[in-house]
C-alpha cells in the first residue's frame, strides 16, 4: 500500500477514507509508504494537483479543483518571503484541503445519495461550500453565531445550507457530528484527508525555492491543520532526500486564542469568556488536535509566539500600504515575525517565509 490511515496515537488502521477519528477516540492520519521523486511532479500543472502523484487515495479522473495552489511566494525585503495563500480560490489557504477532501469522497458521497457536513469559524466553511457546489454536491455548513459577515456571505452564495450555532466552536463541532441520515462528517479539523492536503503548501515552498528550504517558516495557528500538515510536507521531503533540513517552523497565535503557545512553553492558560481579537479566522480554545500539535512541533524543534492585538493590528495596516490586503489573522504571522527581529530572535538576513492565509476582502474592519 502507497498510503494507510492508522491512528496518530495507538497506531490502529482504519479501512475507510469516511473516518475521521479512531475506536479510541484519537485523530486519525495518513501514513505516507513513497518517497517524494520531483520528476513525478506534473511541471505543466500549475495547481495542488501538480502533486497529484503523491496524493494515492485520489483518482486522478476524479480530481475537484477550482485553480487553487501553486500561489506565489514573493520577496518581501532581502531574504524575507510571503506565500500568498490569500489568492487561492475562494481566498484562504483552506482550499487546498477541501480540493483533496472532496475530491477523494465526493463520488462516494454521491453513491450513496448523501451530503457533506463541516463545521467552521468561516474560511474552511466557505472553501467546502465552494468545492460541493462545484462536484454538485449538498453542503450543510454549521457556523458560530458570532460568525463574520462577508464569510457567512460567501457560503451562502456557494449555495450551502448554512447553520448558525450559538455556543463555544466545539459546540458548532457537535452539531455538524450529530447523526442524520444522509450525513457525512467531512469536518476539516479533524479529517485526516484535509489536514493531508496542506502538504502541498510545503511541496510548493520547496520547489519554488529551488529545493534550498528556508530557515524558518511563520505562521498563523489555530485548529492546527496547516501546522500539522506542512510539518508532514516538510518531514516527507528531507525522509525523501529533497531537501537537507527541516525548517523552524514557528506557529503564532493572540494572546486571548493561545493553547499551544502555552502547553508549548509549560505556562498555564486560562481560556477567555469571550474572544474579542481582530483575528477572527483563530478562535479554537480547545482545539481537538492540540496534544498533536504539542508533540509534532517539538519532535521538529519548531517554536510558538504569542501577539499582543496592537502588535496584529500594526502589522495588518502595514501589510496593506505595502500591497498585501490580508486577513487580521494572517497579520498574527507577520507580527510574530516582527516580534523575532525586534528581539534577535532571528536575523534581518536569515531566509525567512511567511504564510499571508486568508484575503483581506473578508474583514469586518473599515479605514480609520
Amino acid at each position: 500500500m502507497k498510503y494507510e490511515i492508522n491512528c496518530s496515537v495507538c497506531g490502529q488502521s482504519s479501512p475507510s477514507l469516511f473516518d475521521f477519528r479512531c475506536s479510541c477516540g484519537q485523530p486519525l492520519d495518513v501514513k505516507l509508504n513513497f518517497d517524494f521523486e520531483a520528476e513525478k511532479i506534473k511541471a505543466k500543472n500549475y495547481t495542488v494537483w501538480r502533486y497529484a502523484k503523491f496524493f494515492p487515495y485520489v483518482r486522478e479522473k476524479e480530481i475537484i479543483t477550482l485553480g487553487e495552489g501553486w500561489t506565489p511566494l514573493v520577496r518581501f525585503s532581502g531574504n524575507t518571503y510571503f506565500k500568498l495563500e490569500n489568492l487561492n480560490s475562494t481566498g484562504s489557504f483552506k482550499d487546498r484541503g477541501s480540493t483533496v477532501l472532496v475530491s477523494a469522497l465526493h463520488k462516494l458521497v454521491k453513491n450513496e445519495g448523501g451530503y457533506i457536513s463541516e463545521d467552521s469559524s468561516g474560511n474552511a466553511g466557505a472553501s467546502m461550500a465552494a468545492y460541493a457546489a462545484y462536484a454538485g454536491l449538498k453542503a450543510k455548513i454549521h457556523v458560530p453565531e458570532n460568525v463574520s459577515g462577508p464569510k457567512f456571505n460567501q457560503i451562502r452564495f456557494y449555495g450551502a445550507e448554512v447553520v448558525k450555532v450559538s455556543g463555544s466552536r466545539s459546540r458548532v463541532a457537535e452539531e455538524a457530528q450529530k447523526t442524520e441520515r444522509g450525513k457525512f462528517y467531512v469536518g476539516h479539523i479533524l479529517h485526516p484527508l484535509f489536514r493531508d492536503g496542506m502538504r502541498s503548501l510545503a511541496y510548493e515552498i520547496a520547489e519554488q525555492l529551488g529545493w534550498d528550504v528556508p530557515e524558518r517558516v511563520y505562521l498563523p495557528v489555530s485548529a492546527g491543520t496547516l501546522l500539522l500538515g506542512i510539518i508532514k510536507g516538510f518531514k516527507h521531503l528531507a525522509k525523501s532526500n529533497m531537501i537537507g533540513i527541516m525548517p523552524k517552523i514557528v506557529a503564532c497565535q493572540t494572546r486571548q486564542v493561545s493553547p499551544l503557545y502555552h502547553r508549548f512553553k509549560n505556562l498555564h492558560y486560562t481560556s477567555p469568556e469571550r474572544i474579542a481579537s481582530i483575528a477572527d479566522a483563530l478562535v479554537s480554545l480547545n482545539p481537538p488536535l492540540l496534544d498533536l500539535m504539542v508533540k509534532r512541533l517539538k519532535e521538529e524543534k519548531g517554536d510558538a509566539v504569542m501577539v499582543e492585538e496592537d502588535e496584529i493590528f500594526n502589522a495588518f495596516t502595514e501589510l496593506a500600504g505595502k500591497g498585501f490586503f490580508v486577513e487580521p489573522s494572517s497579520a498574527v504571522a507577520y507580527a510574530a515575525y516582527k516580534r523575532h527581529v525586534k528581539n534577535r530572535e532571528v536575523s534581518k538576513h536569515s531566509k525567512i517565509v511567511i504564510v499571508l492565509t486568508g484575503t483581506g476582502l473578508k474583514t469586518m474592519l473599515t479605514p480609520s
